[in-house]
């Protein structure tokens, strides 16, 4: 129980001062297991069901788990993608439709996170 409080504030703080913004939740959720599976399930029901794909390959959409982010890579930006979607794209906004709410969008960026081949 400590050790899992240490990982989740020394994650939390690792995040906050890297980040030069305001914090976002996804480091918490990182430390969380719970929360990065609730991340792979949204993301395999709504983004990966269609779209995305969990391996790198051939297709007409970005694969997420790389380092190369066509919209933005901050915590942040990730999420206003997701959230809001992208103009002239077939990324559609997903903010406020998901059943956990937005908060599920950053538990989906905690799942990317968590699953990116980036050193971190």
């Amino acid at each position: 129980m400590k050790k899992t409080i240490l990982v989740a504030f020394t994650a939390l703080f690792l995040h906050a001062c890297d980040s030069g913004g305001p914090s976002s939740p996804v480091a918490g959720h990182m430390a969380d297991p719970e929360a990065v599976k609730r991340g792979r399930l949204v993301f395999a029901g709504t983004c990966g069901a269609y779209c995305h794909k969990l391996a790198p390959g051939q297709g007409g959409v970005p694969y997420l788990f790389d380092c190369g982010w066509k919209h933005g890579g901050s915590d942040q930006q990730i999420y206003a993608t997701i959230r809001d979607g992208v103009s002239d794209t077939q990324m559609v906004g997903f903010g406020g439709v998901l059943p956990g709410g937005d908060d599920d969008i950053w538990k989906i960026v905690a799942y990317l996170r968590t699953n990116s081949t980036c050193e971190q």
